[in-house]
């Protein structure tokens, strides 16, 4: 049986070509491992699994291999990794389409791919099309706390607190597999039952910035300029980027706006599924902005991008302009 969490793509029936693609390294071998565990009983695993790499192989081991019957087992697993390298060869392209098209008996083979950038071979469209198929993006660096969550939630059967998936993305950076390892080791610290807290996270000893980008749209949201102002110097210093913060600033306010019009429910609707966590939490900050400030505010976010690309001043400064800009305007609603 298919694990629970691919059969919504690739459907819950055993057997047949799985394409896994994307350039998300780390979920796409765990999901080439859930497939793997999913066909093959450990007792005849190692007469059934074969891990080949598209770089190593040549046609006919790779006919070989495809045409080798179970071994007192209902499947036979071939995980290719690197498939992207067969694809220069015609005889190699025919191999995996007609087993596409006409799957071997007790086979499962798992096709690992990473697709070229701007490569438009029509070999990846038709195993995309043809094969059951499942793309791995890139988890964006806006969705890391979410992913996160999710993560703890499904692989551990724990909740990871909001602040607590911020400070570990902010801290460890966006290497999914550095930070699986690090939810194992809070699930590791937490008693059964607890909730990960930024409290687990600091007795774990994992790195944690004193402010983090995520944070710091919070600082912003809720109209606390003169902290964010000293929030911005130690982003800043820390290696965040002016262009990097004022997108996810604008971000930021545009989620605002959606929810001074709309409440927190259009909020949630209108969220990307690893950002619906935000709609609670930008709900109750829009709730002091008006539209117009929300709008003027955007407006001079993209501002600052413009002089960010063509001004000399540094970064800092136009960033700075903007938030004294807003403290004085609340100064003068005040």
């Amino acid at each position: 049986m298919i694990p629970k969490d691919l059969r919504r793509a690739l459907g819950s029936d055993p057997g047949g070509v799985f394409y896994l693609h994307g350039e998300d390294e780390f979920r796409k071998g765990e999901a080439a491992a859930a497939l793997v565990a999913a066909h093959l009983d450990e007792s005849t695993r190692d007469f059934n699994l074969d891990r080949l790499h598209g770089s190593e192989l040549d046609a006919e081991t790779l006919a070989s291999r495809l045409g080798t019957p179970p071994m007192m087992a209902e499947w036979r697993v071939i995980e290719i990794r690197e498939t992207e390298s067969l694809a220069g060869s015609s005889r190699m392209r025919d191999l995996l389409l007609d087993a596409v098209r006409t799957p071997p008996p007790g086979l499962a083979l798992i096709l690992v791919c990473t697709v070229p950038a701007r490569s438009s071979a029509r070999f990846y469209r038709d195993l995309a099309k043809m094969a059951r198929s499942l793309e791995f993006r890139a988890v964006g660096r806006d969705d890391l706390p979410g992913w996160l969550m999710e993560w703890a939630l499904e692989r551990h059967g724990r909740t990871l607190e909001a602040e607590a998936a911020r400070a570990m993305a902010a801290g460890v950076g966006s290497d999914l597999a550095i930070l699986a390892q690090e939810v194992a080791k809070l699930d590791a610290v937490a008693a059964e039952g607890e909730s990960i807290t930024m409290a687990h996270v600091e007795a774990a000893g994992t790195r944690v910035p004193r402010q983090d980008r995520w944070g710091w749209f919070d600082l912003v949201g809720k109209r606390r300029f003169p902290e964010a102002l000293e929030g911005l110097h130690t982003l800043m210093h820390h290696g965040e980027s002016g262009v990097g913060l004022t997108i996810g600033l604008a971000t930021h306010m545009l989620r605002l706006g959606v929810a001074v019009h709309g409440g927190q429910r259009a909020l949630e609707s209108a969220l990307p599924a690893r950002q619906r966590w935000l709609a609670r939490s930008s709900a109750a900050q829009a709730r002091g902005w008006t539209p117009a400030e929300v709008e003027e505010a955007v407006e001079g976010l993209l501002e600052v991008d413009r002089l960010l690309k063509s001004s000399p001043l540094a970064d800092l400064h136009h960033l700075e302009s903007w938030l004294l800009a807003r403290m004085c305007r609340a100064e003068e609603v005040a």
